[in-house]
Formats: structure tokens, C-alpha cells, sequence
């Protein structure tokens, strides 16, 4: 059965250590476009900072791509928003009062734009590489009730990469009602429960008409979990945390070793 649909997540699937597309990869996906099979960019990160790497590819077609861990999924060229799941208020209030209750830094996407209690590390990175609106307020829970906001996605950041004390925190106001993932060693998200990669891989399949058999997802980290498990071919490259890789149908070489284009090559342009 030939395979209509790749899956691809960005930071340590796609892309090398230094954040870049490499040759070989960019060749196989775009010879696999050319063959008719859809491309979608599925990452924890928000649309602004994930469409230069679209650009790119150069496919300079007008497909859904799937951003803030499967919260928004949005296409590439006309920009129309196909589905959105925010977190509700008055759960991204709690959520955060708990993190600024133990003196954690955190972050609110809302619009693509940037809310933080304080400015870090992660606020200065992105002003600096990707020209993103970033506003300091504090208290953030407090900003966030008033405007009535419901953001998209929020992060608390732990430098030290210790989230136990939150995690605990959190459970008696937002136990089995959101989605928690640590996609780096410093960053705990949150989404809305039914916001995760897997969940809105096959919203997009179902709009598409494209059967799960007929999908290879690719991925690395605990956020990309239950989009290889909904795939056909799940995939984690070789750098994958061990749950990928128990999970995954098969692995591929790292994302240093053009992992994706192997596979692409193997299961997609040698059929």
C-alpha cells in the first residue's frame, strides 16, 4: 500500500544539531511531493517559527501543518485555521497560579504572541532569531483572568529540569484535564487534553480521506508518542527517548544521519 502522508516532527527529527534541513533530506521530501504524497510539519512549536522551515522545503504548496502539540493545525500558504483547541480560562489560570505559586517562570501563547511572568533565556532566544512579540507581565495568572484570554499553549521552565513539585502541585485543579508533556529537559507544556500530535494527525487524516495504513509519522520525543502509535509506519529516529523507540515500528538512523530521507527512500520512493 503506498503511503500518501508523512508526519513529520522538526526539532531533533528533522532537523540536524544545528537546527537545519540537510541536503538529503530535503531531496527525498521533496521527491516525494512530486509523487503526490502530502507533507505536514507536526511540532510543539508555534506557526510563526516553524514556517521558515516550510519555506525551505520550498513545496510551495498550501497544506495543513500542525503546531503547539497538536492545539492548532493551520495551512501553510493561505494561513486558514482547520482547528484550534486553546485551554479553557479559567484551567490556564490555575495551571499557572500553581507554577508562580512555587516561583516558576512561565510562558502563555496566545495569538502567536508571547506572555511571560519574567524574562528569560527562552524570551530573549526568540525576540533575537525569530522577531517574536514577547510581553513581560506578573503576576501572569492574574493578566491572563483579567484579559479573559484562552492561550494556546503554556511552558513552565525549569533550568535545573526538575518538574516533580509542579507536577504535584497541579493534580488537585487540573488533574485528567490537560495534556503534559516534556518535550526538552527544561520544558514542561501544557495543552488542552484533546490537544496532543496523535489527536489532531487523525482530525487531519479524516478531513483528508487518507487512511491511518496509509501515514508514516516521524518523531523523538514523549510528545510525539501517540501520533507514531496512530501512524502506519511509526518512526523514531535513532536520538529518540527509549519510550519512542519501544513504541516505534521501526527506527531510523539519527536526526544528525538524515533518518527521515532514509526512510522516505526505503518506504516511499523506491515502491
Amino acid at each position: 500500500m503506498p503511503y500518501r502522508l508523512l508526519a513529520i516532527d522538526l526539532d531533533e527529527t528533522l532537523l540536524d544539531e544545528h537546527s537545519r534541513i540537510s541536503l538529503r533530506n530535503k531531496r527525498a521530501i521533496r521527491e516525494a511531493v512530486k509523487r503526490g504524497v502530502i507533507i505536514t510539519i507536526s511540532t510543539g512549536r508555534m506557526y510563526l517559527t516553524s514556517i521558515p522551515y516550510v519555506r525551505e522545503l520550498a513545496l510551495n504548496t498550501d497544506w495543513p501543518m500542525i503546531n503547539y502539540q497538536g492545539a492548532l493545525i493551520k495551512t501553510t500558504e493561505s494561513g486558514e485555521v482547520l482547528y484550534h483547541r486553546p485551554l479553557a480560562n479559567n484551567l490556564a489560570v490555575a495551571a499557572i497560579a500553581a507554577a508562580e505559586e512555587l516561583g516558576q517562570e512561565v510562558c502563555a501563547y496566545v495569538d502567536e504572541r508571547l506572555y511571560l511572568n519574567r524574562e528569560n533565556r527562552y524570551s530573549q532566544y526568540y525576540r533575537e532569531k525569530y522577531n517574536i512579540s514577547v510581553e513581560v507581565v506578573s503576576p501572569l495568572h492574574l493578566f491572563l483572568e483579567q484579559q479573559g484570554w484562552n492561550p494556546t499553549k503554556i511552558t513552565v521552565f525549569s533550568w535545573d529540569g526538575k518538574f516533580s513539585k509542579i507536577k504535584e502541585a497541579l493534580e488537585p485543579c487540573c488533574r485528567n484535564k490537560l495534556n503534559m508533556v516534556v518535550p526538552y529537559p527544561y520544558f514542561l507544556e501544557f495543552t488542552d487534553r484533546e490537544a496532543t500530535k496523535g489527536q489532531a494527525l487523525q482530525r487531519l487524516a479524516r478531513e483528508l480521506g487518507i487512511r491511518r495504513e496509509e501515514i508514516i509519522a516521524f518523531g523523538d520525543g514523549h510528545n510525539d508518542l501517540d501520533m507514531i502509535q496512530y501512524a502506519g509506519l511509526g518512526v523514531a529516529v535513532a536520538n529518540a527517548v527509549p519510550e519512542l523507540l519501544e513504541a516505534a515500528d521501526i527506527v531510523t538512523a539519527a536526526n544528525t544521519e538524515d533518518g527521515v530521507a532514509r526512510v522516505i527512500e526505503e518506504y516511499v520512493l523506491c515502491q
